[in-house]
């Protein structure tokens, strides 16, 4: 009778590994961001939106990987939290952009820092080095340009 070869246990599957080290780091993150109100997903449009420059609605989607339309909610989300304003661009007045308010730069900078405690707590069982280095992994499978 010929032998069955043995199931991988799930906690060895990339997929299992992946999806519980996410789920952390959301419960990690999402805690840190709780107390000002913010989303991560809203921290990281304030993270673009403060960029050298202005830029569009379709900019902002562009660079989040996010459509049009959920764009629109989500800018309009963050305009009632008084966090950015939409204006005419200065140069193109056909073109909106959005900006930071002083609240959202606030709010940004607080996020910022709570953010990289979240980092700090998620990564604290591994050496500084092994840190940068999953870093750096995972843009390399995620297919991102390395810093």
């Amino acid at each position: 009778m010929a032998s069955v070869p043995a199931l991988p246990d799930v906690t060895e599957r990339l997929g299992y590994l992946l999806k519980h080290a996410q789920l952390r780091y959301g419960q990690l993150s999402a805690a840190a961001l709780e107390p000002l109100g913010i989303t991560g997903r809203q921290a990281a449009m304030l993270v673009v939106i403060d960029g050298p420059e202005a830029l569009s609605q379709q900019e902002i989607a562009a660079e989040l990987g996010v459509d049009r339309t959920t764009m629109v909610a989500l800018i309009d989300e963050l305009v009632a939290d008084g966090l950015v304003v939409r204006r005419q661009h200065v140069a193109d007045r056909r073109r909106n952009v959005v900006e930071l308010t002083d609240v959202g730069r606030s709010t940004l900078r607080k996020a910022n820092a709570r953010t990289a405690e979240a980092d700090r707590e998620f990564l604290a069982p591994l050496s500084p080095a092994d840190a940068q280095r999953l870093r750096r992994l995972l843009r390399a499978v995620a297919v991102l340009p390395m810093a």
